[in-house]
């Protein structure tokens, strides 16, 4: 059974996205980028370095670089039950 995103984030995942800069094997005078983006834990992105492992193992493209972002989007310091709505006019 697989969690919702609003149970990762709140067992402490974050949204990490990266971006893959890599070369095509016939032209390796051009950069090429993929965008990857997964709920992951900081600081040791699990995911992010079994994904790496696997684009190594199985894609022909090698890897020129890879950048990175990590964003917790809810902590449960911030989570707030909000029960009413105010309506302005």
């Amino acid at each position: 059974m697989q969690e919702s995103e609003t149970e990762l984030m709140l067992r402490g995942y974050g949204l990490t996205t990266a971006e893959l800069f890599y070369r095509m094997p016939d032209y390796q005078s051009v950069l090429n980028t993929f965008v990857w983006q997964e709920y992951d834990l900081a600081p040791d992105h699990p995911k992010l370095f079994q994904f790496i492992e696997y684009w190594q193992d199985e894609i022909e493209g090698p890897l020129h670089s890879v950048r990175f972002t990590h964003r917790k989007m809810i902590s449960p310091g911030k989570w707030q039950n909000v029960v009413g709505e105010f309506t302005y006019h």
